[in-house]
């Protein structure tokens, strides 16, 4: 089910020229909405938009933006020469072409090595990249790239979090892989990201985890983070050290997701390579599959005071580090484990 309606831009914030917060008057109200020039172009004030407002009519959390579909008062101009010819949102109305890294014929033998047990952190929620983050900067990390999937949001301008994280030097670049898009970089497939991190952008860590908006349905195998498992994989299958960052809660008011939640539980039993399992001093690890490497980590929280000090304000699902500290913990722990 796809909802439209059209409005007037009344205000326009921007996002760093990424993307662009508007203030829409549609009828008798006025909404938020969401611009990404790459798309549809920037928006001024004064212009009449197209909105999918779908997510908003259902109330919904995941998407629960509008956002602008086309903009009815001006033409978008066509891009340059040096654009590249894979489409990303591929068949869609928004679908765009952008240049890979793969296209580029100075990169092919990059494609032909190997991770070399580089340490790459893989995720669940897009909030643990900030504390994993800090975790490694800490450790002595000087070069991080977050890889951003396509299991939840796709343009990357969204993440409001990683602009955050690269104004405080935690994070120095950012690769978006399959539908995934907006990143410093681009990549057709996960593989060729982790090895450009290494490879091509000199990095010495990496973060792999989905954008903003993790879908879930309270199913044993319904989530989008269930990604992790295969990432792991992936990772171990290019000779990288497999991290999996943890999510744990000691408020979350759902019983599966207290303590170790269980969609750790699912994909550390899901994935076929074994890895290294971060948790924090003191934490509890029952529930973990058997055959990884538990590791417990001390001084965790120093992570969670270099966001404050940097200003990083981080939370999820509404709570922030003060009201749910096992959650940032347990993603902080997994920047702290030496593989040197």
């Amino acid at each position: 089910m796809l909802i439209q309606a059209t409005g007037t831009v009344l205000t326009v914030t921007d996002w760093d020229g990424d993307a662009q917060e508007l203030s829409v008057r549609l009828e008798m109200e006025t909404r938020r909405a969401i611009n990404y020039p790459a798309l549809t172009g920037p928006a001024q004030a004064g212009d009449d938009v197209l909105l999918n407002i779908t997510a908003q009519k259902l109330k919904l959390g995941t998407g629960g933006f509008d956002f602008v579909s086309a903009n009815l008062s001006r033409s978008f101009p066509a891009l340059g020469s040096d654009t590249g010819h894979i489409m990303k949102g591929r068949y869609l109305p928004c679908q765009q072409a952008v240049l890979t890294l793969e296209e580029q014929e100075r990169y092919a033998d990059i494609w032909e090595r190997n991770l070399a047990e580089m340490p790459i952190l893989v995720g669940q929620l897009h909030s643990q990249i900030a504390p994993a983050a800090a975790g490694l900067s800490l450790s002595g990390r000087r070069k991080v790239a977050y890889i951003m999937t396509d299991a939840a949001c796709l343009p990357m301008a969204f993440s409001r979090l990683v602009r955050d994280l690269k104004s405080a030097n935690l994070l120095q670049a950012t690769i978006t892989c399959g539908q995934a898009f907006g990143g410093d970089y681009e990549t057709v497939t996960l593989h060729s990201a982790l090895l450009a991190a290494k490879h091509i952008l000199g990095c010495d860590a990496a973060i792999v985890c989905q954008g903003p908006g993790n879908a879930g349905t309270g199913t044993k195998y319904g989530f989008s983070g269930i990604e992790q498992a295969q990432n792991l994989d992936i990772v171990k299958a290019l000779k990288g050290t497999s991290i999996a960052i943890v999510r744990m809660s000691s408020s979350d008011s759902r019983a599966r997701h207290q303590g170790i939640s269980h969609h750790s539980r699912t994909t550390l039993d899901l994935s076929y390579s074994r890895c290294i399992v971060p948790l924090p001093i003191g934490a509890d690890e029952s529930g973990l599959p058997p055959g990884h490497s538990v590791l417990f980590i001390e001084g965790a929280q120093a992570a969670l005071d270099l966001l404050d000090e940097r200003g990083v304000a981080v939370s999820s699902m509404g709570r922030t580090p003060v009201e749910d500290p096992l959650f940032f913990l347990a993603a902080a722990a997994a920047g702290f484990v030496e593989t040197d």
